[in-house]
């Protein structure tokens, strides 16, 4: 509970056990929770408060509430369920829109309603106004109505200005107006003088966009005449380079037919811009050759507009009904998975009372368990949103360096256990990636190899640049260089499930999804007989060249064993 994110996740967790029945609503939670609240934002209580809607939440906890600010404390109050006694007990603790939040509910005891009237005149007085007579009035659950509660504000409303003025409205006798305004006829004649005197222009009939124009194209596929469209977006356009060309773009099928002088037809022609060639099209061409000599001279095309039946679009991958399921079961899992480790989270912080040291090692692993399987549930997730090209990805600027020590950090556990030795040789390399998706690659791919790793084996990390590729170099432990190729993709289990921070999902699907995840940011993975290498888009840098930035060297070894350095 020292950081904000941790005080959030504890008054989360006391409001849902409190207002559920799980827990008492003693001194001792409430007083945690008075304690927790400054550093809660007021989203985080806003939304705890709403989500006590469908229980039936304490006195207690109610009124804690309801000292809070507005926006916190009205979801509370507009729906708790509470007895007569408690509701009368807590209305003096409320404030005057707090108040004005239970007069709007329809299903108060009657008692509850006339507690609520006797404090009219302290609830409707005007801020910076004349102090009010009777400051704190008496609840009295069995006082009748009054059928005229102007009467009870007596002199109190008077000193108002704007009730007594009101008041002093009332008293004055009614005047009939000689002459009646009728604001509305007004209007609607002013608007039909305007029409008359502004007749609207005439209607100018569209002009249709054109349906097809035909071109000329030299013997190299560049455009040199155009009729039918404008011809500015068109002319110098290169048939025989496919894709982007300024704001046109080629099928590859026409690239093609050209460089075999052949005949196409139906392929695709798009056009940005504002112009009336602007568009999808499909074109056709016939090759055109000089009689006197035979040699080609260039091609003889017509476009037109696709058919309804037709898409001049590239078809969008159609998602798999499989990958819906999965992302289905994936959100189903992740929400008792976070239970689980939000309650061994209570267990072992002690926040609900003293625990022996037993069970605290007992909910720690059990925490830890949990997470392991929040992580796995993560990248099946990730396996779906790739398989049904639903991952978002946002490139940045992604320091390597720092990101390799964090991951080496967090798997130390599993470093120890497997008695093996981590060392890094690394370039101060930045990445041009999703900084996620690099981390997950890394982590996974790391931990999926040490996994494997026996007593003393060493595994090293290196980094050099190539161009705009950034390639990662990792040495294959002993007990998977005999597999080659693909055959490490279809491997079932790399390494012991107890081992904490290995992969749960087993080495051969954690190394296809850095393999798939790797070619979605522009990269690859590829097997080699003694290491793997991951590339990964890089910036260029200008330190790349200086010896003294590749000689930062990570190492991670086993207690009692020195680290170890790569040259």
């Amino acid at each position: 509970m020292a950081t904000g994110f941790g005080a959030s996740a504890a008054w989360r967790q006391l409001v849902d056990l409190m207002g559920r029945g799980r827990i008492a609503a003693d001194d001792a939670g409430l007083a945690r929770l008075q304690m927790l609240r400054p550093d809660v934002p007021m989203s985080v209580r806003a939304a705890s408060g709403r989500a006590l809607a469908f229980t039936r939440p304490p006195a207690e906890l109610v009124a804690l509430f309801a000292e809070d600010e507005l926006m916190v404390a009205a979801p509370v109050l507009r729906m708790a369920e509470l007895d007569a006694a408690a509701w009368l007990a807590l209305l003096p603790r409320l404030t005057p829109p707090g108040r004005a939040v239970l007069r709007g509910r329809r299903d108060l005891p009657a008692q509850v309603v006339r507690g609520l009237e006797s404090f009219g005149s302290v609830d409707f007085t005007l801020a910076d106004q004349r102090p009010v007579a009777s400051a704190s009035p008496t609840i009295v659950p069995d006082a009748p109505l009054s059928p005229t509660p102007f009467v009870m504000l007596g002199d109190v409303a008077r000193g108002l200005p704007l009730v007594a003025e009101a008041l002093r409205r009332a008293e004055e006798p009614l005047v009939a107006d000689p002459e009646p305004s009728f604001a509305i006829s007004d209007i609607v004649a002013r608007i039909d003088a305007f029409r008359r005197e502004h007749p609207a222009p005439e209607q100018v009939e569209a002009i249709a966009a054109p349906a097809g124009f035909r071109f000329l194209t030299d013997a190299t596929g560049v455009i040199r005449w155009v009729d039918g469209v404008g011809r500015a977006g068109l002319v110098g356009v290169g048939l025989a380079r496919p894709g982007r060309q300024g704001m046109v773009k080629v099928d590859a099928g026409i690239a093609a037919a050209l460089r075999r002088r052949a005949r196409f037809a139906d392929l695709r022609l798009e056009i940005e811009g504002a112009s009336d060639a602007a568009g999808s099209w499909r074109v056709a061409g016939m090759p055109d050759f000089d009689r006197g000599t035979g040699r080609f001279t260039g091609f003889a095309g017509t476009a037109r507009r696709p058919f309804r039946h037709e898409s001049a679009a590239p078809v969008e991958p159609r998602r798999s009904p499989a990958s819906d399921s999965l992302r289905q079961l994936v959100h189903e899992l992740r929400t008792p998975a976070n239970a689980v480790a939000g309650f061994s989270e209570l267990i072992s912080a002690q926040l609900m009372g003293p625990v022996p040291e037993t069970y605290r090692q007992r909910a720690e692993r059990i925490g830890q368990q949990a997470s392991d399987l929040i992580a796995a549930i993560d990248d099946l997730d990730t396996a779906a949103r790739l398989d049904s090209a639903a991952l978002d990805l946002r490139p940045a600027a992604v320091a390597l360096l720092p990101l390799v020590k964090r991951i080496a950090d967090d798997l130390d556990a599993l470093i120890s256990t497997r008695g093996a030795v981590l060392a890094f040789d690394l370039a101060d390399l930045t990445l041009d990636a999703d900084e996620p998706a690099v981390e997950r690659i890394l982590a996974r791919l790391i931990a999926t190899l040490v996994a494997a790793t026996g007593a003393g084996e060493r595994i090293g990390v290196s980094a050099i640049a190539a161009g705009a590729t950034a390639l990662i170099l990792i040495d294959r432990p002993r007990a998977l260089r005999d597999l080659v190729g693909e055959a490490l993709f279809r491997l079932d289990d790399g390494g012991d499930a107890d081992d904490m921070g290995a992969p749960l999902l087993g080495a051969g699907f954690t190394l296809r999804l850095v393999r798939n995840l790797a070619a979605e940011l522009g990269g690859s993975l590829t097997i080699g007989a003694d290491r793997l290498t991951l590339s990964l888009p890089a910036v260029r840098d200008a330190a790349l060249g200086d010896p003294a930035v590749r000689d930062e060297v990570v190492g991670h070894a086993p207690s009692g064993q020195a680290s170890s350095e790569l040259r």
